[in-house]
């Protein structure tokens, strides 16, 4: 018998657990603010928009959608942004991205993206200002510390924002790229770790234990990670065997990012993602290639989002002209 929806939802967030203790370890309390503010709100925007449009309420509130969906947002916003980025892009992703397209299975994008991009071109200052690792700052945040940053801007005395925020990996290697310095040089800053970011690829391998455990759990179908995840991986191959000194190695950008939680967690929502099999492995294998794409030569560093919007775009067109085969019934010529 296939699951309900809400105990989709919980194992999906329970696969979520090993990336989310990593990020906590080496980030600190933020993101868990962050995410408790956005299932909050979400849920609040939920039960509004459903007596709007004079719904019941508990069977929608308590199917898990919402929540998941806030603590997507919740992972992909800098642990220390102010308390009313992740109001404002859960409450869009909630009311805009789902709720205005009829509510679960009938939202053409995913939510927690739609929410995401809204707050990346909307607010680039406050959503590219990343805490530093804890174990490269000299400076740590108590959990009351990190409640009074969020909330009211306030640093403890003497401590400027500067001084406990960084570019991300992605970011200082498209900076220091676009200044002819080699891969070499670029890598021995101490924000870089084995094969990514410091700490980053800690937290990236929670994720990949977490959604190989989805597959275990066949929650989700091996499709489209697998085809995201080679897309990507065969894009970087391609230009790092062609100049090594100038484009990053596939691992660096497999354990870099939001690169095994958009495969796993966010490419792998089920209402966005084409129906049949070859569709979805198209689906994932051109993520892929638009994720490498951005990131060598676009305007953002990271392109997970951006890569997942536009291929929820080209959804009904795979659909339309690749279709699951009827059972029964030869293959269509």
């Amino acid at each position: 018998m296939p699951a309900s929806v809400s105990t989709v939802m919980l194992r999906v967030v329970y696969a979520l657990i090993p990336g989310l203790a990593a990020y906590i370890w080496f980030f600190g309390w933020g993101v868990l603010i962050n995410i408790a503010l956005a299932v909050v709100v979400a849920l609040g925007c939920e039960a509004a928009m459903l007596k709007v449009r004079d719904k019941p309420l508990q069977p929608f509130l308590t199917d898990g959608s919402a929540a998941l969906t806030a603590v997507l947002l919740g992972i992909s916003i800098p642990p220390l942004s102010p308390w009313w980025i992740t109001l404002i892009g859960t409450a869009f992703a909630i009311i805009v991205a789902k709720q205005l397209y009829g509510g679960l299975g009938y939202n053409t994008f995913n939510p927690a993206m739609v929410g995401y991009v809204m707050l990346l071109i909307s607010f680039p200052v406050e959503m590219t200002s990343w805490q530093t690792p804890l174990m490269l700052s000299q400076h740590s945040l108590s959990f009351f510390d990190t409640l009074r940053v969020i909330f009211t801007g306030a640093l403890p005395d003497g401590l400027r924002m500067d001084a406990i925020t960084t570019a991300t990996t992605l970011d200082t290697l498209k900076t220091q790229l676009k200044i002819d310095r080699s891969m070499a040089e670029i890598t021995s800053a101490p924000i870089f770790g084995y094969v990514g970011g410091k700490s980053v690829e800690w937290i990236s391998a929670g994720f990949l234990l977490g959604g190989l455990w989805l597959l275990y759990k066949r929650i989700i179908n091996w499709h489209i990670p697998a085809a995201m995840i080679g897309g990507l991986l065969g894009m970087a191959l391609i230009f790092f065997l062609i100049d090594a000194e100038r484009y990053a190695s596939p691992l660096f950008h497999l354990f870099s990012g939001a690169t095994l939680l958009g495969a796993f967690f966010i490419a792998t929502d089920p209402v966005t993602a084409p129906a049949s099999v070859r569709g979805r492995l198209l689906y994932g294998a051109l993520i892929g290639v638009l994720v490498y794409i951005i990131r060598a030569w676009g305007g953002y560093p990271d392109a997970v989002a951006f890569a997942v919007l536009l291929m929820n775009l080209a959804t009904p067109t795979i659909d339309y002209h690749i279709h699951s085969r009827v059972f029964g019934h030869g293959r269509k010529k």
